[in-house]
C-alpha cells in the first residue's frame, strides 16, 4: 500500500504498543503490554491522530489531555467499578497492569435473547418491528428497491458469460494466508507457479485455449486484466476458473490495468451488493482467459518503495 500512497504515517504493530485485550466472550482481561520499542518512525494511531489534530489546532478536543497510558486506565475504569460494584476483584489500573490479566465473570450459557422468545415470545420480543421472527419485512418492502425484494430470494447475476467473456471467475478467500497478510511468506510462495498466483481450470477449457498446466496465463476483461499461472484441473467444472484473492497487487504501467502478479481485484466489481445491502461483489466475475505470450514481466510486489 505504500508503493501507491502520497502520504506514509507508519503505524506501531500489536507488540511495539500497549493495549488493553478483550471481547464479549473473553473470561479475562489482559494487560498488552508491548515486547520492544516501535520500529523506526512508527507510532501508535493514537499518536498519529493526536498529532494531527495538533497540526490542525483540535488537539485537546482529541486527546482530552491524556496520552496512550492515560486513555487506556480511563478506558479500563469503567470495567473496574462494574466489577466492584458486583463484588469480583477489582483491582487499580496499575495493580492490573502488573499482574498482566484480571479474571471476568462469565455468565452461563442460557440460550441468549433466542432463547428466551422461544420460552416467551410475548414477553421476550425481538428486536424486530415485529418482535418476531421476520421473513419478509414491511420495512425492506417500502423501499421499493428492485434488486433487493423484502423476503430470502435468488436473484440472477447481472454479469452473465457471453461470447467475450465466457468463463466464470470465482475470486475466493485464499487457503494460504488470511486474504492478503504474509502473502510473502514461505507458505503463501510455496503455493505459486514461477511466483504467480495458481488459476485453476478444467482440462476442457484449457485445450481450448492451448493452456498446458504450469503456463502463465492472462486472465481479462472489460475492467482489466492480470496474469496468473494455469493450474488444470478437474476439480473445476468447464466454464469456470478459480483464482484466489489476496495476491499483492503488482501493476503494470499501461492504457487497462494489469496485474503481473495475479490479483484478480482488477478484473471484479467495486459495488456493493443491492441499493440496501453494501457487501462485497468482489467474487464472482466473467473473463476470458489466453496463454500469454509476451516478455513475462518481473515480480515487483514485494519490493520496497522507491525513496526517489
Amino acid at each position: 500500500m505504500a508503493k501507491f500512497a502520497d502520504i506514509v504515517l507508519p503505524a506501531t504493530m500489536t507488540l511495539e504498543r500497549d493495549d488493553i485485550g478483550a471481547a464479549g466472550t473473553d473470561p479475562r482481561l489482559i494487560a498488552m503490554r508491548k515486547a520492544m520499542d516501535p520500529v523506526g518512525e512508527a507510532r501508535d494511531d493514537f499518536d498519529i491522530f493526536a498529532e494531527l489534530s495538533r497540526r490542525l489546532g483540535v488537539e485537546h478536543a482529541f486527546t482530552e489531555g491524556r496520552d496512550t497510558r492515560q486513555w487506556l486506565a480511563h478506558l479500563y475504569e469503567p470495567t473496574r467499578r462494574a466489577l466492584a460494584d458486583a463484588g469480583w476483584d477489582a483491582p487499580e489500573f496499575e495493580e492490573f497492569w502488573q499482574r498482566g490479566e484480571l479474571a471476568l465473570p462469565s455468565a452461563p450459557d442460557d440460550g441468549g435473547f433466542l432463547r428466551a422468545f422461544r420460552n416467551d415470545p410475548v414477553g421476550n420480543k425481538l428486536p424486530t418491528p415485529s418482535g418476531k421472527i421476520e421473513i419478509y419485512s414491511k420495512t425492506i418492502a417500502g423501499f421499493g428497491y428492485d434488486d433487493c425484494p423484502p423476503h430470502p430470494a435468488w436473484l440472477p447475476s447481472t454479469e452473465a458469460p457471453d461470447s467475450r467473456h465466457p468463463l466464470t471467475l470465482i475470486a475466493n478467500q485464499p487457503a494460504t494466508r488470511l486474504h492478503s497478510q504474509l502473502d510473502f511468506g514461505a507458505y503463501s510462495q510455496s503455493k505459486k507457479i514461477a511466483g504467480r498466483e495458481a488459476v485453476r481450470l478444467n482440462p476442457v477449457d484449457a485445450a481450448r485455449r492451448g493452456i498446458a498446466n504450469g503456463d502463465i496465463v492472462r486472465l481479462f476483461n472489460d475492467r482489466g486484466a492480470c496474469l496468473a499461472a494455469a493450474a488444470v484441473t478437474d476439480d473445476v467444472m468447464p466454464g469456470v476458473v478459480q483464482l484466489s484473492t489476496g495476491a499483492w497487487y503488482d501493476p503494470q504501467a499501461g492504457e487497462h490495468p494489469l496485474c503481473v502478479h495475479g490479483n484478480p481485484n482488477v478484473l471484479t466489481r467495486d459495488i456493493g451488493t443491492s441499493r440496501l445491502a453494501q457487501g462485497c461483489c468482489g467474487q464472482v466475475t466473467v473473463v476470458e482467459c489466453e496463454k500469454y505470450s509476451g516478455t513475462l514481466p518481473a515480480i515487483r510486489a514485494f519490493d520496497p518503495p522507491d525513496h526517489g
